[in-house]
């Protein structure tokens, strides 16, 4: 066991606590360390492909919005990079996934508390001394570690999701998070199907259109959603990705919560309209030219698919919505942009009777993006969809929620935490109430 007692643990290094490790280098007699089971950053390899954005602007990075001097910025990176002058001139506020990818890589090489290869394998409880015991385990050398901290952060991601109707296709449908390592796969098959709406689909969808006269390949592209809905980038939309907004979602009682998220996909799950534009345009000069087979339908949910290894292709049954009937297609390849969600870590059984839980068995997060019952010593990171609303998995809230655990961790605001930048109001002023009905004028 480790000697030091370490101010805080942080599990899991994706872009959210690999910005609270950036943040958190300043500042003096704060002793944390950041675990990861992979062996390096690399953030969603699979859909790391050549031409495609971030869908916020290159000032949402680990560091800027919390602080704008901090050496962690994408423009540190850019300068010490010889770029500043080039992303200058490019004149485009959106960072490329790749180049993103590549900035969040430099900053975890520069931080000498983020240990990757070292998967927490179990954490208890220690009352008497007030400390989390967090057992590791190095993937490569199987070596176990124990070390201890006042407090954690959980920030482990979330996991590929399957819907229901195809977890039988495990080995053979490919999920969107896999596509660069199968596409020369997929381009060798008769008909390639994608399944969903958002922007991972889309993204396929337009890389395949990119070469279909070459291949010769059909081409399907289905979704459950009633159309391809486009992301809303609208000035007075965007706003809610604000303090303000997160608290007045907090306040509501949970089934409203549920209600709202569910009609509120297309704010943080739609496609980049200029996406679409593409599409449309890529597709309508490509048959100018060439006899292209393709096909995008919406309404049609998956209820059953299995794999014929016979005919070696998938056969699907799907659901209507609009027109009530079922129908079948055939495909002999199939990708699933069916996105993620949060899987509970199995590190946490020890500490799970210290946990807040819902009546769903989720983490019922207080409004500081604590988890335990004294509301003070276990955070989370991307694990309060359900509480905090769909900003979420928002880059571009990462250093406002970082900056929130930072003041919570070391009782000190270290990062100025905005309270309003909005212009509307999304609640109502307690003097704007009205305990009685106004009477009607004569």
């Amino acid at each position: 066991m480790k000697n030091t007692a370490y101010d805080f643990i942080a599990i899991g290094v994706g872009p959210f606590n690999l910005g609270l490790a950036c943040l958190t280098a300043p500042i003096a007699n704060l002793n944390g360390l950041f675990f990861d089971k992979n062996d390096s950053f690399n953030w969603h390899p699979g859909m790391l492909l050549q031409d495609t954005t971030l869908q916020i602007p290159f000032l949402a990075d680990l560091v800027t919005l919390a602080d704008p001097t901090n050496p962690f910025s994408f423009l540190n990176y850019a300068k010490e990079k010889g770029k500043m002058y080039s992303f200058y001139i490019r004149e485009d506020f959106l960072l490329l996934r790749n180049e993103y990818n590549q900035y969040c890589q430099w900053a975890a090489a520069k931080l000498p508390n983020i240990h990757f290869n070292t998967e927490v394998t179990h954490i208890d409880y220690d009352a008497i001394h007030k400390l989390y015991i967090v057992t590791t385990q190095c993937t490569q050398t199987k070596a176990a570690t124990i070390y201890t901290a006042k407090k954690l952060v959980l920030g482990t991601g979330t996991v590929p999701y399957i819907p229901k109707s195809c977890q039988g296709l495990k080995g053979k449908a490919i999920h969107s998070s896999e596509y660069l390592q199968h596409k020369e796969h997929l381009q060798s098959q008769k008909e390639i199907t994608i399944m969903g709406s958002g922007q991972s689909a889309a993204e396929i969808f337009n890389d395949l259109l990119q070469e279909i006269e070459i291949h010769g390949y059909k081409l399907h592209w289905i979704t459950r959603s009633p159309r391809f809905f486009p992301m809303d980038y609208s000035k007075l939309t965007l706003e809610m990705t604000s303090p303000e907004y997160v608290d007045y979602f907090y306040q509501l009682p949970s089934q409203k919560r549920e209600d709202l998220l569910a009609r509120q996909k297309h704010l943080y799950k739609g496609i980049n309209k200029d996406l679409i534009d593409g599409i449309f345009t890529s597709i309508y000069t490509k048959k100018i030219s060439h006899d292209i087979k393709i096909s995008l339908k919406t309404n049609s949910e998956c209820t059953k698919a299995i794999y014929d290894p016979t005919s070696e292709a998938f056969k699907l049954e799907f659901y209507h919505d609009e027109l009530h009937k079922r129908y079948r297609h055939t495909t002999n390849a199939l990708v699933l942009a069916s996105g993620y969600h949060y899987q509970l870590p199995g590190f946490i059984k020890g500490i799970a009777s210290r946990i807040r839980w819902d009546e769903k068995g989720r983490f019922d997060a207080h409004r500081n993006y604590a988890i335990d019952t004294a509301g003070n010593e276990i955070f989370v990171q991307n694990a309060e969809l359900h509480t905090h609303g769909f900003v979420t998995p928002d880059l571009g809230m990462a250093c406002y929620r970082n900056s929130y655990i930072i003041r919570e961790l070391t009782g000190v605001e270290h990062y100025p935490i905005e309270t309003r930048i909005a212009f509307q109001q999304f609640g109502i002023a307690d003097h704007e109430l009205i305990e009685e009905p106004i009477e009607t004028l004569s």
